[in-house]
């Protein structure tokens, strides 16, 4: 008789396989050190003042001694506070928030699949938006410099008498400085002096984030390595999609369509070197040619209308220059986009030396040609640059409606339910971006003109010593007042929703937290807090109204000023009392207004980068801003990304190859789940299964997927959440700005976890005596689901790693293992 077969052994209690490691990353307004380790003891791993990885003094050699973290990790904290805050003067990035606007219509495409050309033109027209906003704020310095200091106020005796440092500038003083060429000429050097700041400013910046090459040399292959990242949902290549070894077409920054990996894994796309640079040269010359066209482009009138001594094809010859300048600026801007696919490390470098530099060279020309003496010359009135202000303006229109036109293509082909305002997110916020800017240029050169007339008000011609400003800029000052009102009616509408979604709450609230006695207080501040947290949800619908009725009223402000050719409040004259009166108050508040804002908007940006608590309440807007690369405008604030996500990816990557049975676990906080996200993405494929990723109060899907939706859309969500090991996500429904990250996949893969209870307690208990806080988006670690949750990720990190992914092989699935 054969031996009984003996029983089968039991199973293995899972084993530690080494030291393990949960690497900090904090959110919006920044934290120390010292604050996430919960140590004021503390040690530099790696980094430097800027950005850096830090642990506890007694942690500093954790993995030599794996025996004492059986039970928690060693903590790291990656600090990058320094990437976005700093000293008062940074405020002065606030100045080119219509530059970063439009820079982020660039990255609110909708999903495209299969529409490369689409994508494509999508890419241009914002590049287009964002060339006009630099010729407005040099055209608005023109207007400050050259038209109402050099040409209006020095050519007006009752302005210049009142301002003694523009007395050798005067036109009574009969000096070699009074003929109006050279007032120009001279005046020049302020628009000049601040386009070359803004290159000062890009070129510096890029050598700090663009030019930085990641630690990973190697260009990531083209097939799928993200897990069938790409391989479902909206980004899935097609069933005649070329295969990974297929080549790849120049798509000239439409590489985003069609793509089988995430956009965000791709090795090129933190390195946005090449493309900034040609962005910025032709930005430069953009600025330098429109100051020149304004120097030379008055000289050359009065020489086409008077007999005088400069030969009138000079004036023809550098006007066809600066002609020919700006279409080469516009090729430049329209030709290529960004190269993401491979990490390009080529520099157009005889594009962006000779661009720039033929650019200031005709500028040169233009001062030369103006300063020639004509002793007839008087200066009167305005500078023709009404026109100006009028083609930008119809020109952004028609660029605004254009693009989206296309985004609502793009979003017909691949309908998101969740994507804002059904794909014109980008257009509604390049929208806006044209307004800021108007508003900021217009209300410069609004004040200035007032400081100057002294009590008179400009353009009205009742005691005013100077003609004041382009009549379409008082237009668009006027009608603030109205947009202000429209305003008012959502804002109410929202108002009475939260108040009665707060009333539908508490019964749902005190069924939480029964069988606690009810408090009628405390059921109300509950439910108060989480319906305002909902408001998040409803904003796209606030910006789009705002967006569509500046579009409307900016038309009929171009409009009024066409038709009329005066001032509001002189354009109403003879309508009648009360017409006259609305239309001299919409005129002047419309004007302190802008004036007002502005320097409210400047002192409110300082104290944001100066106070903590100030930078937490603006900062996740200032971060979304900034979080994405320069790819529409180089002037715009510099993208922290770029420094940020290839120091997680190069640490992550680092610690894992030191350490080959290691654990790590990121874990991101708000706009630090973002970071860490990313930096997943840009993980290699040896190193993302042995990485867990923990987030909490985490805008993924709730901001970013849903204005965002090429890049953290369900698809490329869904990718994520299959190229990691596990992932957890936690929420509450008193955050304003954390939510759930949706993952679309039946079943369930149990990713989020929440809603947490936000307070812990609802009254005093044993355990708790005092009253419990309402946190909101703050202090997830100290909610005893963080623990639980980084205990499980730890978990699946554990032994069952080969087994798990070999069964993974066997079965044919997506290569993930989630719990």
């Amino acid at each position: 008789m054969a031996p009984a077969t003996p029983p089968p052994s039991a199973p293995e209690p899972p084993q530690h396989t080494g030291t393990s490691l949960e690497l900090l990353v904090h959110g919006v307004g920044g934290a120390t050190p010292q604050e996430m380790l919960g140590d004021p003891r503390i040690v530099r791993v790696t980094g430097d003042e800027v950005a850096a990885v830090y642990r506890r003094t007694e942690d500093a050699d954790g993995e030599q001694r794996p025996e004492r973290y059986r039970d928690e990790p060693v903590a790291e904290a990656y600090c990058w506070s320094g990437l976005t805050s700093g000293n008062g003067s940074r405020a002065l990035w606030l100045l080119l928030l219509p530059f970063m606007v439009v820079n982020l219509a660039h990255w609110m495409r909708p999903t495209a699949t299969g529409r490369s050309r689409a994508v494509r033109l999508y890419g241009v027209l914002v590049r287009l938006v964002a060339l006009s906003l630099t010729v407005l704020l040099t055209a608005a310095a023109c207007e400050v410099a050259l038209d109402l200091l050099a040409w209006q106020c020095a050519g007006a005796d009752a302005c210049a008498e009142r301002r003694s440092w523009l007395g050798f500038l005067a036109e009574r003083q009969g000096g070699w400085w009074s003929q109006p060429g050279r007032r120009l000429a001279l005046a020049a050097v302020v628009p000049a002096a601040l386009v070359g700041l803004l290159w000062y400013l890009s070129n510096r910046t890029w050598s700090a984030y663009e030019s930085q090459r990641p630690l990973d040399g190697q260009d990531a292959e083209a097939d799928d390595a993200f897990g069938a990242a790409a391989g479902h949902g909206p980004n899935a290549p097609g069933p005649d999609a070329p295969g990974p070894n297929a080549p790849r077409p120049d798509t000239g920054g439409a590489s985003e369509a069609g793509s089988v990996s995430p956009a965000l894994g791709r090795p090129g796309f933190w390195y946005g070197r090449r493309l900034v640079a040609r962005l910025r040269a032709a930005h430069t010359a953009a600025g330098f040619l429109t100051v020149a066209a304004a120097v030379a482009g008055a000289a050359a009138r009065y020489d086409r209308g008077a007999e005088g001594p400069v030969p009138r094809f000079i004036g023809a010859a550098v006007e066809g220059g600066i002609l020919v300048g700006a279409l080469v600026v516009v090729g430049v801007v329209c030709r290529r986009g960004r190269s993401e696919q491979t990490r390009d490390t080529r520099l157009d470098s005889a594009l962006i030396s000779w661009l720039p530099g033929s650019a200031l060279a005709l500028l040169a020309l233009a001062v030369l040609y103006a300063s020639w003496s004509r002793p007839d010359w008087q200066s009167s009135g305005t500078l023709p640059g009404e026109a100006t202000f009028r083609l930008l303006a119809v020109g952004q229109g028609i660029l605004v409606i254009a693009l989206a036109v296309v985004a609502r293509g793009l979003y017909r082909r691949t309908p998101e339910p969740r994507t804002v305002l059904h794909g014109l997110g980008g257009p509604v916020v390049a929208m806006l971006a044209c307004a800021l800017g108007g508003v900021m240029t217009g209300g410069v050169a609004q004040r200035v003109a007032d400081w100057l007339d002294g009590p008179g008000t400009p353009g009205m011609g009742r005691g005013a010593d100077i003609a004041g400003p382009p009549v379409l800029l008082s237009w668009q000052a006027s009608v603030i007042p109205l947009l202000l009102i429209l305003l008012l009616l959502p804002v109410l509408a929202l108002v009475v929703r939260t108040a009665r979604t707060a009333r539908r709450l508490g019964p749902v609230v005190e069924a939480e937290y029964a069988p606690e006695p009810p408090e009628a207080s405390r059921t109300r501040r509950i439910a108060r807090i989480r319906a305002t947290a909902a408001l998040t949800d409803s904003a796209p619908w606030i910006v789009g109204v705002v967006s569509a009725a500046t579009l409307l009223l900016g038309a009929g402000a171009i409009a009024g000023s066409w038709y009329s050719d005066r001032v509001p409040g002189r354009a109403a004259d003879g309508s009648g009392p009360l017409l006259e009166s609305l239309a001299d108050a919409a005129q002047s508040t419309g004007s302190w207004l802008i004036g007002f804002g502005f320097i409210l908007f400047v002192a409110g940006g300082r104290r944001a980068y100066k106070d903590a608590s100030a930078r937490r309440t603006i900062g996740i807007l200032w971060d979304v801003g900034t979080f994405w690369p320069r790819a529409a405008h180089p002037f715009a604030p510099p993208c922290y990304a770029e420094r940020a996500v290839p120091d997680l990816a190069s640490r992550m990557s680092a610690w894992t190859s030191t350490t080959p049975r290691g654990r790590l676990v990121i874990s991101g906080h708000s706009q630090g789940s973002v970071l860490a996200a990313s930096a997943v993405w840009q993980l290699p494929d040896a190193t993302r299964p042995r990485v867990a990723l923990l987030t909490y109060g985490s805008p993924l899907e709730r901001l970013y997927g849903r204005w965002f939706p090429a890049y953290f859309g369900p698809g490329p969500l869904l990718g994520l959440h299959r190229s990691v090991h596990c992932w957890r996500n936690l929420w509450r429904a008193t955050d304003p700005i954390g939510g759930p990250v949706r993952i679309a996949e039946d079943p369930d893969p149990g990713v989020d976890r929440g809603p947490l209870k936000d307070p812990l307690a609802y009254g005093r208990t044993p355990r708790l005596p005092l009253p419990e806080p309402i946190l909101g988006h703050s202090d997830y670690q100290a909610d005893p689901a963080f623990a639980d949750a980084r205990a499980d990720l730890l978990e699946e990190l554990g032994p069952r790693v080969p087994r798990q992914a070999e069964a993974r092989t066997q079965k044919g699935t997506s290569g993930r293992s989630s719990g």
